[in-house]
């Protein structure tokens, strides 16, 4: 993938990811590891709170996120923010999951104070298989102009 500067995005772009798999395995490891509530643990725990089943801990999901905009958004620098405006989880994530992230260039704007770069605001909604949302952030990405 070639590494993109300020001055080639503009508002509207769209990046796609390739899709992940999410298993059991890796939810209840995540989970023991960083989050260790029964929802994000046990089946049968899980089914008497509100997300009614075994659920991914949002950290989880961000962390899943983060992997597949790498993997499909250009930054030159790579993606670095610098200010999150939003971050929501609309529905879980649940074992069988496959995930996908679309980010979209929303603003493009040169820094006023650092002239070799600006900010890329964008928006990345995580969707299921069935196209559901499962994760909406919107970061304000440091990304440089190009030299010269």
């Amino acid at each position: 993938m070639e590494r993109m500067y300020l001055e080639d995005f503009a508002a509207g772009q769209v990046f796609r990811s390739g899709p992940y798999a999410v298993t059991e395995a890796e939810i209840l490891d995540y989970a023991r590891r960083w989050d260790p509530q029964p929802f994000h643990l046990d089946d049968a725990a899980a089914k008497a709170t509100p997300f009614g089943g075994l659920a991914a801990s949002g950290w989880h999901t961000a962390a899943m996120t983060m992997r597949l905009i790498v993997e499909s958004f250009p930054p030159a620098w790579g993606v670095i923010g610098g200010r999150m405006e939003m971050l929501e989880w609309p529905r879980p994530v649940r074992p069988g999951d496959v995930l996908r992230v679309e980010t979209e260039v929303l603003e493009v704007k040169p820094s006023r104070s650092k002239p070799g770069q600006g900010m890329l605001r964008v928006r990345c909604t995580t969707l299921n298989q069935k196209d559901e949302p499962v994760q909406v952030i919107v970061p304000n990405i440091i990304v440089p102009r190009r030299a010269g």
